[in-house]
Formats: C-alpha cells, structure tokens, sequence
C-alpha cells in the first residue's frame, strides 16, 4: 500500500493525506458525539425510571388473592397503581423469582439480580439497573426492595424499552456518517485544489528543470513572486543556473584560449620538424648553425609547450578552496627563498635581492610555492639584464616582489590576473598568460589578496597578503622544518 502511494503523484498525494486527516478528525469526532448523546440519553432514561416511583401510589404492603403475568382481560387481581408514564411496564418481583403484573402489556424476565433485591429486608433499602431482554425486546430496568406481599419481602421492578436510547442513536449514526462521507469527499477535493494552487510553482520549476536537461540552455529563469519557501527555490535555482552558465562560459572560453595558445607553438614546432624532416629525405643537409637553432627553437616550443600544460592543468582544479586535510602549516619565508633559488638558476642575468622575515601561514604547500615563482618569473621576465628585482617579506606577512623594468600602464592593471591575458607589448616573449591567474586563484583560496601596482620610480611591484603570524603553533615548528627541508632537497 505504501508503495502505491509513493508511485502517486504529489498532488494526489497531497490531496490523499488531506483527506486522511479530514477524515480521522470527523472521525474522532463522530465517535465522540456519538457516546456522548449515548450517555445523555441513558442518564435521561435512568432519571425516568426513577421519578416513577416518586409520583406512583404503590403502596408497601400488598396484599394479593392471586398473581399474574400479563394484563387481565377483565381487570387487575392486584390493587390498582398508577405510575403515571407512557410506555412504562411495572412488576412485582417475588424472591422466588415470580413476576405479578402491575403495568404494561405483561411482565420480563426476571434475572438474579432482581430476585437478590426483592428478597433483602425492607430495613435494607436497595436498586439495581439493569439491561433485561425479554421477548425480543431489550428493557431498561429499575429493581427496588421494601414491598411486603402476603407478609413477604418483594420488589418493584418497572423499565422502559431501550428502543428510546437505540433508535435516536442509530439515527445519529446514519446521519453522522452522511455528513462524515461528506466532508471526507470535500476535503479530497477541496485538498486537491489547494495541492493544485500550491503546486503550481513547482510544477513551473520541473518543467524548468526539464527544458534545461532537454535543451542545456541555462539562461532560462523561473519567475519569482513572494518570500515564501518556493520562492526561495526559484531564486536559488536561478542563481544556480546563473552560476552554471557562467561556469560552461569560462569552461568555453578556457578551451578557445587554450586551443589558441597552443596553436601557435604546435604549428611553429610542425614548421621547424618539417624542415629537419625535409632534410632528411632530400639528403640535403641543412648547416649546422642552421640545424642547431632549428632543434634550440624545437627545445624552446617543447618546454613552452609543457609550462603551458602543466597552467592548463593547474587551471583545470575546482575554484572552490582546497580540502582542510590539504592545508598545512608552512613557513612563507622558507617557500619564497626557495622560490628565488630556483628562479636565479633560470635568469642569472637578474640580480635577486631577498629579505626575508619569518612568517607562517596555512596554505597548499606546493600551490603556493608555485605562485611565488610565477611572480617571480613575471618579474624576471620584464627585467632588462644587469637589472635587480627585491624580494621583500615583513613581518606582518606582505610579501613585495618589485622589478625595475618598463612597468605596467594604468590602463592594463584590471586584466593582468585574467586568463590567458598577455600586454600588447609582452606579446612577443614566451609565456601562456595564466601564471597571474594561477597565482591570484591560489593565493585567494589561502585567504590572501595579491595586487599588481606601478612602482614609484618605475617598474612593477606586486604585493601579496596572507594571514598568519610570526611564529608556527606550539610543537609543529620540527614538523613544518622537516617538510620544507624534504620538499627543498
């Protein structure tokens, strides 16, 4: 059963529980309604039973020349009494459980209840109610003792039918069912509206959703009215489609520039190995000075060729910031000193000044060292031979890496983290145009900021900000040496 409900769709559903409950509260309520009145109407029944013996004229002591059990055709043998009640059969009840007729149209059965009342002394006044079926027909019964009949003690035992109790209850229940079926049909239909109305908004939301898994267009929005829970989804998924299409933009615009940065490296490449080849074949050699630049610019286009891959590849690792677990915490100024030995093994045409001032950050050890070299390397590479770049750290964690080439114009300094952005003027050196972009990113998932700014008396500057603090925690220091000092061999 639970299965098949499950298989519904959310508005029958909806409309199905609505109904339940609907139907469990009437329910509970026409139960209760029920017995309440049951109760009523007997306690009205009981408090009848007994004003007939305050308003009868039975006397004490009967005394009686013969007993019967059905009115007799020619007058009662008994003493008249009159009960004054419509519908009301009275009896005598003798301890051997004889019934004498008094009222009505003959007598009940007599149980032992009744005989045990009418045998107790008048001294001891005593009544019992009871339910009696007798013929048939169900009686309500009042028994009470304090009667003498031919000098011994009897009973009085007058009742009613329960036909007074019974039949408005059956009618209450017919009519409780009616009007329970009845709102049990309306709240289905009246649950199913509102499961309509209400739905309405999500029903606008999947077909969204299945518009955007038919046709992968991510510019469709969901319009949003309210502040209530289903307008907080649309907005959300708005902002998540946003998101995704920005997302698929950057994706696509990541694999056009790549695609155009590695175009031209791979058809020089081609060029320069046709030629070798060509040689080959002709049995044409080429000169030697001629040969040895062909394969130096070969050399040259491979190893452009793998920086570049190696950025696409660190490019291509999710924006958001890295695993807890990756994060370690690390000594910037050892990162950068190694970071400047091994840029002034690739330019030992540019003089590197470092100073360093300790300094411990929490950061992807091999991310960040990389960043410091790519701002190394951007340094170094607009440096003119014989020039300096400084390398600064102090003590609150700004690290400056400043070069005293052309600089940077004004107009360039928004771009030059962007991917695959190159100066006009830079075009012609070797590079792909992603190590600011790499640094940028790394450094932002440390919790820094990096800034690329005109030096004053020329030159660039670029300075890079990182949280930390001047000493490691307590007891890593060995741990954090141990590392580096792996990592630098």
């Amino acid at each position: 059963m639970t299965s098949r409900v499950g298989r519904l769709p959310l508005r029958s559903r909806l409309a199905l529980l609505t109904a339940a409950a609907v139907a469990v509260a009437i329910a509970a309520a026409a139960v209760a309604c029920w017995l309440i009145t049951r109760d009523q109407l007997m306690s009205q029944l009981d408090r009848s039973l007994r004003q007939v013996e305050a308003t009868s004229t039975l006397p004490q002591v009967v005394r009686s020349v013969g007993c019967v059990d059905e009115r007799p055709a020619d007058g009662p043998l008994l003493p008249r009494v009159e009960l004054n009640a419509d519908r009301t059969t009275a009896q005598l009840v003798l301890a051997d459980g004889t019934a004498c007729w008094l009222q009505g149209e003959h007598t009940i059965t007599v149980t032992e209840t009744d005989r045990a009342i009418a045998a107790r002394p008048e001294s001891q006044r005593s009544e019992v109610m009871h339910n009696v079926t007798s013929d048939g027909t169900e009686w309500r019964v009042r028994t009470i003792n304090g009667v003498i009949l031919n000098g011994q003690p009897a009973g009085v035992s007058v009742a009613r039918p329960l036909s007074e109790v019974t039949d408005p209850l059956g009618t209450l229940a017919l009519v409780l069912a009616l009007v329970a079926g009845g709102g049990v049909v309306g709240a289905g239909a009246a649950g199913l509206l509102v499961a309509r109305a209400g739905l309405r908004p999500v029903e606008r939301l999947t077909h969204t959703v299945e518009h955007i898994a038919r046709t992968e267009d991510l510019a469709v929005e969901i319009p949003v009215e309210g502040d209530d829970e289903i307008a907080r989804l649309s907005r959300s998924f708005n902002a998540m489609t946003a998101a995704l299409a920005t997302s698929q933009e950057r994706q696509q615009q990541l694999i056009a520039d790549a695609g155009h940065e590695l175009r031209t490296p791979l058809t020089s490449l081609r060029t320069n190995i046709e030629l070798l080849a060509r040689s080959e074949e002709s049995g044409r050699e080429l000169p030697p000075r001629q040969r040895a630049e062909l394969l130096e610019s070969v050399t040259a286009q491979m190893t452009e060729l793998a920086a570049l891959i190696g950025d696409l590849q660190e490019l291509s690792r999710p924006d958001a910031a890295p695993d807890r677990a990756q994060l370690e915490v690390v000594a910037l100024d050892e990162i950068a000193e190694r970071a400047v030995r091994r840029v002034r093994l690739r330019a030992p045409e540019v003089r590197i000044e470092a100073e360093l001032a300790p300094w411990f950050v929490r950061a992807e050890p091999a991310a960040l060292e990389r960043a410091v070299v790519n701002l190394l390397d951007n340094a170094v590479k607009f440096s003119p031979a014989g020039s300096r770049v400084e390398v600064r750290l102090g003590g609150g964690g700004l690290l400056r890496v400043r070069d005293h080439g052309p600089g940077i114009p004004e107009a360039e300094l928004p771009h030059v983290f962007e991917r695959f952005w190159r100066s006009p003027s830079a075009r012609s050196r070797p590079g792909s145009g992603l190590g600011l972009s790499i640094v940028a990113r790394t450094v932002q998932q440390a919790g820094g900021t990096v800034e690329l700014r005109r030096a004053a008396g020329g030159g660039t500057e670029a300075v890079l900000r990182l949280p930390g603090a001047p000493a490691p925690p307590p007891g890593s220091l060995s741990a954090i040496r141990g590392r580096v000092g792996g990592r630098s061999a």
